[in-house]
């Protein structure tokens, strides 16, 4: 008689509200536009990983905020200038992010952007932090903050309007993240709001 044992992994029951206290660093006053290396640089120092702002701030991969005619696109690097509002500049997103992350945590960094949020509340449930691109205003974008970009990879939306913290909680009504524009830890928002922007921007996130 053939028997098969089948067996059904269960997904981890995730806790109705957790809260991580990661150390807060500000992006002020070297890192003017610097929230995403600032954002990455709390990520890798819970992780263990010794490094300051400033460092990562030189070593993420740069591109031109204008050139040929064409802007710079953040997906493939730093757009512009981050260390001063007097030369034009912009963001980075999630994939040159992964890449100078994965230096300090080689084969560790988990890019899951594009996922829902419920991987996002995985992550935390895992005692892991996570790295997200968000509107500044934390809700839903009108269209009037948004303009096109023609770049060398061709057309894409953009907004001033954009932002990095890194996420660090949530409960049943609000999202706690560590904001590099203040200095105290978990600030929050509005759950449904804050995934709403999130999702926006492409749903990016990163943790390890």
């Amino acid at each position: 008689m053939d028997r098969t044992l089948v067996v059904y992994q269960k997904e981890p029951i995730m806790k109705e509200s957790i809260l991580l206290s990661v150390p807060n660093f500000m992006q002020f006053p070297e890192l003017p536009r610097g929230c995403e290396v600032t954002s990455l640089a709390m990520l890798l120092n819970y992780a263990g990983v010794s490094v300051d702002k400033l460092t990562l701030a030189n070593e993420i991969t740069k591109v031109p905020y204008q050139q040929d005619g064409f802007y710079g696109n953040p997906h493939n690097g730093f757009v512009g200038n981050m260390y001063t509002y007097n030369h034009p500049g912009l963001s980075v997103y999630n994939e040159a992010v992964e890449e100078l992350a994965h230096k300090y945590l080689p084969n560790q960094i988990d890019n899951f952007s594009g996922e829902d949020f419920n991987s996002v509340k995985k992550k935390l449930n895992e005692g892991k932090p996570v790295w997200v691109i968000i509107g500044s205003t934390y809700t839903f974008l009108p269209e009037e903050h948004w303009e096109t970009w023609n770049t060398k990879e061709g057309e894409i939306k953009i907004t001033r309007k954009v932002h990095s913290v890194l996420v660090t909680g949530y409960d049943e009504n609000n999202v706690y993240f560590n904001d590099p524009f203040f200095p105290d830890q978990n600030r929050s928002a509005h759950l449904k709001d804050f995934v709403t922007s999130w999702t926006q921007f492409g749903s990016q996130a990163i943790s390890y």
